[in-house]
């Protein structure tokens, strides 16, 4: 028996090109390979706990005009839990993924229909009751980012998780305070983290977005794991799980997320859900692209003989 999670946001193509190294102005280069991928901050985080047997709900649109939309519902039909909004005059935008000999990557993103929202789309959920929620800044910047906002005040969510992402001061500040009064649990990378507090020191940033969510801030911090800080308790280091090497890091942070979610979930406490996603991340880093190929991890240990 687990929690219900609502997820809404986008699902996207993520273009991934393996270079040897970023492209400097006016050279020409020939990547190693190219392939397309699904992909998407809410995808990513939807298919953990969809893969991880979570009671899942995820609302995502697409636009069908154009090539990535339609790719973009094929790929979705395999997934029960997903519920498509199919924009028939839309097209789909897609991410373009520059992966690097170390694994890094660089994003260079085309926003589309994937990224809007509409109240209409989510009337079919409004009776149920979700304990957990989650929602990006992506979505939070756009166009239709305020009516989003405005419908997360009422949305049938106990517990929202928020991940402003790399571009979450792209939001526009009274909006973020919009979000931050929704007391949401706090899903950053330590650059985000020193960022929205707008402060240099780790520890006291996350005191600051504590104080103004009045819950928990939860800050990865990569291979060396990451740090919680929950009310009423000092921030503690979470160690991470050591990856066996590093291929590419698209959708870590959205992997570890959704693990955190899932674990929430299954009841467990803050502390042990963090552990489980610092694993799941690391298998994540040591594989192509943010869907995990060995879904073993994702469910707990078989009781000992």
């Amino acid at each position: 028996m687990s929690d219900s999670v609502l997820v809404f946001g986008s699902s996207c193509v993520d273009v991934v090109i393996r270079v040897d190294h970023l492209p400097r102005h006016e050279e020409d280069l020939n990547p190693d390979t190219q392939q397309f991928m699904l992909g998407g901050c809410a995808c990513n985080v939807a298919r953990i706990l969809g893969r991880g047997g979570a009671d899942l709900t995820f609302v995502t649109p697409v636009g069908l005009q154009g090539v990535y939309g339609p790719w973009v519902l094929a790929q979705l039909k395999d997934f029960t839990w997903a519920h498509p909004v199919c924009l028939e005059t839309e097209a789909n935008g897609c991410c373009y993924c520059l992966v690097e000999p170390d694994g890094e990557r660089t994003f260079m993103s085309v926003h589309g229909a994937e990224y809007t929202f509409a109240p209409e789309w989510m009337e079919a959920y409004q009776n149920q009751q979700y304990a957990l929620g989650y929602v990006c800044g992506l979505e939070l910047e756009e166009a239709t980012g305020q009516t989003l906002a405005d419908w997360l005040k009422t949305a049938p969510v106990r517990t929202l998780m928020y991940a402003p992402g790399p571009r979450g001061l792209n939001v526009p500040p009274e909006r973020t305070l919009q979000l931050l009064a929704l007391h949401p649990l706090l899903h950053l990378n330590r650059a985000e983290t020193l960022q929205m507090a707008h402060c240099s020191d780790l520890t006291r940033a996350m005191e600051t977005l504590s104080a103004k969510t009045r819950n928990a801030v939860i800050t990865t911090l990569g291979a060396d794991g990451a740090m919680l800080l929950e009310p009423g308790y000092a921030p503690r280091h979470i160690p991470g799980t050591p990856a066996t090497c590093i291929v590419n890091t698209i959708g870590a942070g959205d992997a570890h997320a959704g693990a955190v979610l899932l674990g929430l979930s299954r009841r467990q406490s803050l502390p042990e859900a963090v552990v489980f996603a610092n694993r799941v991340a690391s298998r994540i880093v040591a594989q192509a692209g943010a869907d995990l190929k060995d879904t073993a991890i994702l469910f707990p240990d078989p009781p000992e003989k």
